[in-house]
């Protein structure tokens, strides 16, 4: 079971900060070492005025403090997305129904749906493959209210075509030859997930979900076989 996943933005943050926390101990020693140096050479009948290594010190623990919020700014990201993913692995091999067109072929079968509005005089149903190919064309249901259309993975010549990324495009016009608002959901296995910075991804073989396109989830016996 691969949970597909993307180098989190937090990697790099903890990075910079433990080298932003490497660099500030190494100038905070250079200074005191060079404090306690002009401290022993100072003449004691005209000793130095302290105020602006005060001021300095006085900088140094305001930086350091900075950088510490930032670290434990960034554990508790990271502990954030470790609750994301835990919470997303229930996801995976769950079919999903999704907002949008593209869809997998999984074993020569697929499954989406289409609303047609009020009004339909002609409409289609074109899926083209990955690389934006008509494979298939045939007339849509006109009427209103939401049709599911079932794929067997054969293209207009009855050739079975390989299992892979495929998209379902609907086209509608009414009697007056306006385009009509056709809205359509697909539906596909979740075989990964993947948290880049505060953004959650669903995968459906190699098409990306947005967790907010997700409409709803099915028990895998429901799904398309």
């Amino acid at each position: 079971m691969l949970i597909s996943g993307t180098t989190s933005g937090s990697t790099a943050d903890g990075t910079q900060s433990a080298n932003s926390e490497a660099q500030l101990e190494e100038d905070l020693n250079r200074f005191l070492n060079l404090l306690v140096t002009q401290l022993k050479n100072q003449d004691p009948l005209d000793p130095m005025d302290s105020s602006e290594f005060t001021s300095q010190l006085v900088q140094f623990a305001s930086v350091e403090q900075q950088i510490f919020q930032n670290s434990n700014l960034e554990t508790l990201v990271e502990l954030q997305q470790t609750n994301q993913i835990s919470s997303m692995v229930d996801f995976i091999d769950k079919v999903v129904e999704v907002d949008g067109t593209s869809f997998p072929l999984e074993n020569s079968a697929a499954e989406f749906t289409y609303t047609m509005p009020q009004g339909a005089r002609s409409a289609s149903v074109i899926i083209r493959d990955s690389s934006g190919l008509s494979v298939l064309q045939r007339d849509a249901n006109l009427d209103a209210g939401q049709h599911t259309f079932d794929w067997d993975g054969k293209d207009k010549f009855g050739q079975v075509l390989p299992d892979g990324e495929y998209a379902a495009f609907v086209t509608g016009l009414n009697n007056s030859g306006e385009v009509l608002q056709v809205t359509q959901t697909v539906f596909g296995r979740i075989t990964g997930i993947g948290i880049d910075g505060s953004d959650t991804t669903l995968f459906m073989g190699d098409i990306e979900v947005p967790q907010a396109k997700v409409l709803a989830v099915k028990q895998a016996a429901e799904a398309v076989n």
